[in-house]
């Protein structure tokens, strides 16, 4: 069976009892179409599940790539030469990391034995930043929030990761006839105002809100269609 996530923002309760619910087999595949880290304050603990697990693939979403932007010059011994490289940039990057719950991933983070942060940081490097696969005969595309930019006839690999993990798509406006989007980001109960899996114009929505106090978090299985939640 294939599976798809998102956005669990380190609700790891949420997400075993999710893992349990959908009775995960090393048969099976699992997407988790990023969002994986930040707001809640067990990330680290979902990283490290799912990097023991060869069946469960990650896609970047954009708290990851925050992550990415920062993690490594953070974890730098400070000297002379590491506080001169410091700069706006890199400062405006860690404040809108901070704004977006990053706070609680580097507390989590810092749990962690230099071993153990370096494996979480090479494996963030392994997020693919979308995924094609066809299930039953029919086409899907696999990204955290949509396609800036989109143009028909314009390749993928002309688009930067940043294309990937901030658009949010308009609903009303498919971006192919053949094959259906899976997203994140955008949590369900901003477009139909229900915490649930959000079907339209070759478009599905499952982010619904993990990590919000009346929020689910969900899953798709694309063999039967079937939704779940926790």
């Amino acid at each position: 069976m294939i599976y798809v996530m998102s956005d669990i923002h380190g609700m790891y309760d949420k997400y075993a009892e999710m893992l349990k619910l959908i009775q995960l087999s090393e048969q099976d595949t699992l997407y988790i179409l990023g969002d994986i880290v930040d707001r809640g304050t067990q990330s680290m603990k979902i990283l490290q599940d799912i990097m023991k697990r060869p069946n469960v693939k990650a896609i970047f979403g954009n708290h990851e790539l925050m992550m990415a932007d920062c993690i490594g010059w953070l974890m730098q011994a400070i000297t002379e030469e590491s506080l001169a490289d410091i700069n706006e940039t890199k400062l405006i990057k860690l404040s809108d990391w901070m704004e977006n719950g990053g706070y609680q991933t580097i507390q989590d983070f810092k749990t962690l034995s230099k071993h153990e942060q370096k494996d979480i940081v090479d494996y963030l490097m392994e997020f693919t930043a979308y995924e094609e696969i066809t299930v039953n005969h029919q086409q899907y595309f696999l990204v955290h929030a949509g396609l800036r930019g989109f143009e028909a006839d314009k390749p993928l690999d002309e688009y930067d990761v940043n294309d990937f993990v901030w658009e949010r798509p308009d609903w009303d406006i498919p971006y192919f006839t053949d094959k259906i989007v899976i997203v994140g980001h955008t949590p369900t109960q901003y477009i139909s105002g229900k915490p649930e899996i959000f079907i339209k114009n070759n478009f599905i929505a499952v982010d619904c809100g993990a990590c919000f106090e009346n929020g689910l978090l969900a899953c798709i299985c694309l063999n039967t269609m079937e939704e779940f939640y926790v």
